[in-house]
């Protein structure tokens, strides 16, 4: 699904108002209809009052013709116009003729208004700011809506929370915190991301019938995947083949007392369908993996407790690096000295990134189109920290263009980043944030670029495979009790969900 600028959604509608011979309200009304059969569907007959806060462009517009067409279901309802500009868009000034047609008179709310009385048990409709909103608001609506954040009410937000921006990071003062959003046609980038998306907890696309051809050709910077994206990516396996048939992984890692990252992306390496893996690991994680995983061949460092030198008899499809490795200053070296061995990609997590972020000479030697999974901590101290989360993203495809990398952004949406666009990931839950979760996806990404997928389809089908089968684990253990390994036991069942199997879900 494509992600949308609100420049892209103006000219969305432009487009299809030309092409289809209509007036723009008429887009106005299939808005408002979809939120309004959203609503009928769920609290038809239901007692409560809903408060509809209108500001005066075509955001407000939206809540006035839903505010008539709740009237003449009979629900109860109550208008307010936040009346922050004595400029009205020709629309919400139809809909507002239309609306006084059915005798149903607004309140208009302005600095000296006091605020309307909420219950706990009224639902607020959120109809002030779009898209469209693009400057700090005036002290008096911030109080209005710090009044609606504070009331725990039910608030459901028209497209966006209002006083959310699409381009910058607002006073969390001045911004709706919704339960629920319908957004129009497409979900918004600002949805996914950590320092905006808290300012709401759920939202679905409801689609207003905007023209399909435009939909079809507008180039957008960020996508998000779905299942229905993600399927055709899977390759099935032949009947004909062996184990070598789908590549001979290594995973390169551990210290004293990390060995368990190693044999957690060993252990998804396999369960993601690699036909061989080997583990390099110090000397003291011979014992560990030979007996906690007989599927994968071990080999040993010089190092006693930490790698320090690595010799490789074997030249292995691909290679995971970085987990559990320590920063030791000799195991930096040999960091160093692998890097600059290998000519195809490899994922790199962990410790690994650590050290690219310590040594600014080692990212040159970052193979090309070699895989990188970050968690926040680590990004930062990769790409040197950033503004907010709207610059972070530019320097992410910054440092993938430099380096010719992909980046794995990993946090409640997974955001991969190639240097040429942005794919957010649609599955996952808070219950994968546990220990070991990213060794596990480190492990599904190496054992996919092993079996042949390329670099990109590897990262965006290995994060979307390690969602699901954490989604698929929440709902067998709940979200508290997960643990990083049920996510590698449940790859099966998100396997076999791809192919339309069922799985145990």
């Amino acid at each position: 699904m494509k992600i949308l600028t609100a420049t892209q959604i103006h000219q969305a509608d432009k487009f299809t108002i030309e092409k289809e011979g209509i007036d723009s309200d008429i887009l106005m009304e299939r808005a408002a209809l979809g939120i309004f059969d959203w609503i009928n569907q769920r609290l038809k007959g239901a007692p409560n009052v809903f408060r509809i806060f209108c500001g005066v462009g075509n955001n407000g517009g939206d809540g006035i013709a839903l505010a008539r067409m709740l009237h003449e279901a009979d629900f109860n309802v109550a208008v307010y116009v936040v009346n922050f500009s004595e400029k009205r868009s020709d629309d919400f000034l139809k809909n507002m003729a239309r609306l006084k047609e059915r005798k149903l008179w607004p309140e208009f709310l302005n600095a000296t208004s006091a605020h309307p009385e909420i219950r706990l048990d009224d639902i607020i409709i959120d109809a002030i700011f779009g898209i469209g909103y693009n400057r700090p608001m005036d002290g008096w609506v911030q109080k209005l809506v710090q009044s609606l954040n504070t009331s725990e009410a039910f608030v459901l937000s028209v497209d966006v929370p209002s006083g959310m921006p699409q381009d910058w990071v607002p006073d969390e003062n001045a911004v709706i915190h919704a339960n629920h959003v319908l957004s129009f046609q497409a979900p918004k980038l600002s949805f996914f991301l950590p320092q905006i998306g808290v300012f709401l907890e759920g939202w679905q696309v409801l689609d207003i019938q905007l023209d399909p051809e435009f939909l079809a050709n507008v180039d957008t910077d960020f996508l998000y995947v779905t299942e229905d994206w993600v399927r055709p990516m899977l390759k099935f396996r032949k009947r004909f083949s062996h184990k070598g048939t789908y590549g001979h992984a290594l995973v390169i890692g551990g210290s004293e007392g990390k060995m368990g990252a190693v044999q957690l992306a060993a252990k998804a390496c396999l369960r993601s369908g690699c036909g061989l893996v080997s583990a390099y690991v110090p000397k003291l994680g011979y014992v560990p993996l030979e007996t906690g995983l007989p599927e994968v061949m071990v080999l040993t460092d010089k190092g006693e407790e930490r790698i320090l030198d690595i010799q490789l008899p074997f030249v292995p499809t691909t290679v995971a690096l970085g987990m559990g490795l320590g920063m030791d200053s000799r195991t930096e070296e040999t960091f160093g000295h692998f890097l600059n061995s290998v000519d195809f990609p490899i994922v790199i997590d962990a410790d690994g990134i650590n050290l690219l972020a310590k040594r600014n000479d080692f990212k040159a030697l970052i193979p090309k189109n070699s895989i990188l999974t970050p968690h926040p901590k680590e990004l930062e101290r990769l790409l040197g920290g950033w503004k907010d989360d709207y610059d972070k993203l530019e320097k992410a495809q910054q440092f993938c263009n430099d380096h010719q990398c992909i980046l794995c952004l990993k946090d409640a949406y997974t955001i991969v980043i190639n240097g040429e666009k942005g794919y957010i990931n649609s599955t996952g839950n808070s219950g994968m944030a546990t220990a070991g979760s990213g060794d596990v996806l480190a492990g599904i990404l190496t054992g996919l670029l092993a079996q042949g997928y390329a670099s990109l389809d590897a990262a965006i089908f290995g994060v979307y495979l390690h969602g699901a089968a954490g989604d698929i684990a929440a709902s067998q253990l709940g979200e508290h009790a997960m643990i990083a390994s049920n996510i590698t036991e449940f790859l099966g069942a998100a396997f076999l969900k791809l192919q339309g199997k069922h799985g145990k879900e």
